[in-house]
């Protein structure tokens, strides 16, 4: 295929780090910071919660790759800044996101995220 993927674009929550508005002005994606994103000294918090239990406890590549996905923390987290129901799209997106992952793999995922691949099925 030869396309070349940008892996710390998928960080573990289901977000696609290359779509999101924030890339490249308050954020550098989620696997360049290590899952300490620019808006964790806002929350109070060292690392994402996610990250933190997804990589650093379980050592998983993502969410979607745990037993007990979709767990309490994974629903739980949430952009304080949005609508409840703007808030519960962007859950449903990120679960399914993350069983797509599952289902295909990161780097097919990637290259259907940035454009590069059919998406069958979806």
């Amino acid at each position: 295929m030869g396309t070349k993927h940008n892996w710390k674009y998928a960080p573990v929550c289901g977000i696609y780090c290359g779509s999101c508005d924030l890339l490249n002005r308050q954020c550098q994606g989620c696997g360049y910071v290590d899952g300490k994103p620019f808006w964790t000294a806002e929350y109070g918090v060292k690392v994402c919660p996610l990250h933190d239990c997804c990589r650093n406890t379980r050592h998983l590549e993502h969410c979607g790759l745990c037993p007990d996905f979709p767990c309490q923390v994974f629903l739980d987290m949430r952009d304080p800044s949005v609508s409840d129901e703007e808030a519960r799209k962007s859950l449903e997106a990120r679960q399914s996101d993350l069983r797509r992952r599952k289902q295909i793999g990161t780097g097919a995922w990637l290259q259907e995220k940035q454009g590069g691949a059919p998406q069958h099925g979806l």
